[in-house]
């Protein structure tokens, strides 16, 4: 039998065969490229087997009285790519067929081993079926293992982008700083583009000579997108291993967490931004209603204020109220239940096992240099001189959470905001959850869990857990655009980032910019960041054109 193997693997197959050669050198990101179908025997002693979007076992143990429905799934794959795992429990032969195609085995099955066969010419975008038939002998069986899907660096679609490009580019040069644009459709990175600059500013409106270029990697203080990609992704993940149950008062996993009806909170409350909490809470000043007594620039102190003391509205009668405190709370919720730091645990559960290296807090503090960022604000957090505070920072932000309560009450690390990444790596948690939960060979959370999350929540249906919701009535059309179907969803972000996730297209979009790394104005209500009157920085239109370049190619 022919030893077939693929050099640019994700980890999927990059785990099955670095048991069988040597030299393979792959990234998890590195898409699987087509190459011709075959069967390919693996080592059996290849343990633990790698996780999988379907794993079915042949002939059914309990097969319906219904012919025709047994021994039949589907699993989602892309054209010209796809890898089917098959675990041989004593059969000599079997039928299985791909979108109705048979594969063909030119010989006997091997009893009791492991089969690799690459499914390029048999797969097509979105939904494929799977039937087994006529197992033999009597008795045997084998069980099927479909991998998740990965993404694709390099495009077959060619999608004309041009009104989008011209869009921002004449922003640009009208003196918006700068965005990086990722678009992703049926697990190709169609586009990634960067415009403009990551930094133009020395401090206050004093130019730069020589402004510092927008890349395509550049990273990010993605805000409250860090909502998402973060404190979602940490919470499923729990739920999906029975670690933690929404429905479930708060404090039976902080156990402090009481006084006042804090008792009555559930989980799902802070999730659904229901529990009555205000939109901010500014620990880190002084000079607030609440004065001394809730004053901390201190994680531990701040982290005891948030669990015991912040005030919050008793009757909300099921309404939501957006909150940052709600993620708060629920971060320090995620470090009680898994015993690590929010940061170490989504950097060493989540990040890292799917190879992503640029999804991080504090990353000044984990080796990365202040010229790899988009800066935001230019004079700290003073708005040009405006606001004062103990501590506060005056110069460009480069590389440190724009948002005060996560950077000087919370250590840079917190459920709300603090999480920094670039637009290729948003794309992997992007596919992550297209793919509803898995990629490659990594299994982060269950497609139930998602389902919940992503459930509408009370009377406003744009409001998931935590994700916001495109819903029928177009209500965040300014977000989402007119073209989104009911069924997607994301998230924006304070420093100028968008996030749209829309499973009915197989599409992801990520609009991640620095529009606040512009100068301040006076205005009758108080002072505007000069870059937020972009039409860039308003996000729904560059997602509106994106999709008509892709309903119109």
């Amino acid at each position: 039998m022919k030893l077939r193997y693929y050099a640019n693997q994700c980890g999927y197959v990059k785990r099955l065969f670095i048991a069988l050669i040597c030299a393979i050198s792959a990234a998890c990101s590195t898409p699987e490229q087509p190459v011709s179908a075959g069967l390919a025997l693996i080592p059996s002693q290849l343990t633990p087997l790698p996780n999988a979007q379907v794993v079915a076992t042949f002939p059914e143990p309990n097969p319906s009285s219904r012919a025709y429905v047994n021994n039949r799934g589907t699993f989602k794959a892309y054209q010209g790519r796809g890898q089917l795992l098959i675990e041989n429990h004593q059969a000599t032969r079997a039928d299985i067929y791909i979108n109705n195609q048979k594969l063909p085995f030119k010989q006997a099955l091997k009893a009791n081993a492991l089969y690799q066969y690459n499914l390029a010419q048999y797969t097509h975008n979105g939904i494929n079926s799977f039937k087994v038939d006529n197992v033999q002998p009597a008795g045997a069986s084998l069980t099927l293992r479909f991998a998740f899907a990965t993404l694709k660096n390099t495009a077959t679609q060619q999608v004309d982008f041009s009104a989008v490009d011209a869009l921002i580019e004449q922003d640009v040069n009208n003196g918006f700083p700068g965005a990086v644009l990722a678009v992703v459709k049926n697990g190709e990175l169609i586009k990634l583009t960067a415009y403009g600059d990551a930094r133009q500013y020395q401090q206050d409106d004093l130019m730069l000579l020589r402004p510092e270029p927008m890349q395509t990697n550049t990273l990010f203080d993605l805000a409250s997108n860090t909502k998402i990609f973060a404190t979602n992704l940490a919470l499923m993940k729990l739920v999906s291993e029975g670690l933690l149950n929404i429905h479930q008062p708060v404090q039976a996993y902080i156990e402090e967490y009481q006084g006042a009806g804090r008792e009555q909170h559930r989980v799902k409350d802070l999730l659904s931004h229901s529990a009555g909490y205000p939109a901010v809470f500014d620990f880190h000043r002084k000079d607030t209603a609440k004065g001394d007594a809730f004053f901390s620039q201190q994680s531990s102190s701040t982290k005891q204020l948030l669990l015991t003391q912040v005030p919050f509205s008793a009757n909300t009668t099921g309404g939501q109220r957006y909150s940052d405190i709600d993620y708060m709370i629920l971060g320090v919720l995620v470090e009680r239940i898994s015993g690590l730091t929010l940061d170490d645990y989504l950097e060493q559960q989540v990040y890292k096992p799917l190879g992503l290296n640029n999804t991080l807090f504090n990353p000044l503090n984990k080796g990365f240099k202040r010229e790899q960022f988009a800066a935001t604000e230019l004079s700290g957090n003073t708005r040009g001189g405006r606001i004062n505070f103990a501590n506060a920072r005056t110069k460009v932000i480069q590389g440190e959470v724009h948002d005060e309560r996560a950077y000087y009450s919370l250590g840079g690390v917190a459920g709300h905001a603090g999480l920094f990444s670039n637009a290729h790596d948003l794309a992997i948690l992007s596919q992550l959850l297209l793919n509803k939960g898995g990629y490659g060979d990594q299994q982060v959370f269950t497609a139930s869990s998602l389902a919940q999350f992503l459930t509408p929540q009370g009377s406003d249906e744009t409001y998931g857990l935590g994700f916001r919701l495109a819903g029928n009535n177009q209500a965040r059309r300014w977000h989402f655009g007119p073209y989104a179907s009911a069924q997607a969803y994301g998230h924006t972000g304070w420093t100028g980032t968008v996030t749209v996730i829309d499973p009915a297209y197989d599409l992801a979009i990520i609009l991640l910019t620095n529009a606040r790394h512009t100068t301040i104005t006076d205005t009758k209500q108080g002072y505007l960041f000069s870059g937020k009157s972009y039409e860039t920085a308003k996000y729904g239109s560059v997602v509106s054109l994106v999709y008509e370049a892709l309903f119109n190619q």
